[in-house]
């Protein structure tokens, strides 16, 4: 994963698409400083749940991340993320899915696009991921966090390099 993110990232600041800090820029990297694993484990007892390992990889590589675009959202660091139901209620009042009460919101703080962490409901389900944009109709569902990075990069490759 932090081989698609180094990617995201120059691609992005290369062609002046990056949302970032003058440092980021200058440095060609969207990402900030790795959580610690006190960071980590202060977060899973606030929330009450183990995070998934592809999110903890995530944030040890980079504890949040700036959007690589307009499309996008920038993700917050281990230690603000919370359930949506705390943080924008709202949200899933207006999209009227069972699964957001769930949802464990890490991106897209004041933004038009989210991505979600379902928490799973018993020991057979498997975490979800999935995005979901005002302008994109409906909840967009990845295998796991590289297999949505890999898509973001994809995307800005084809759709934007162009």
């Amino acid at each position: 994963m932090e081989q698609i993110l180094k990617d995201i990232s120059k691609f992005s600041v290369s062609t002046g698409e990056a949302i970032a800090t003058e440092a980021q820029l200058k440095s060609e990297w969207l990402g900030f400083e790795p959580a610690s694993d006190e960071q980590i484990k202060a977060t899973e007892k606030r929330l009450g749940l183990k995070l998934p390992e592809d999110y903890i990889n995530f944030v040890k590589i980079t504890n949040g991340f700036s959007a690589p675009n307009q499309i996008e959202p920038s993700f917050i660091p281990v230690q603000e993320i919370t359930f949506l139901k705390d943080s924008d209620p709202f949200l899933i009042e207006a999209y009227q899915l069972e699964e957001l009460e769930s949802a464990i919101f890490i991106s897209g703080e004041d933004e038009e696009q989210h991505f979600f962490l379902i928490y799973p409901k018993s020991e057979n389900e498997k975490w979800r991921y999935w995005k979901f944009a005002n302008w994109y109709p409906g909840e967009h569902e990845f295998e796991n966090l590289e297999s949505y990075f890999a898509d973001v990069l994809e995307f800005i490759r084809k759709d934007i390099g162009d």
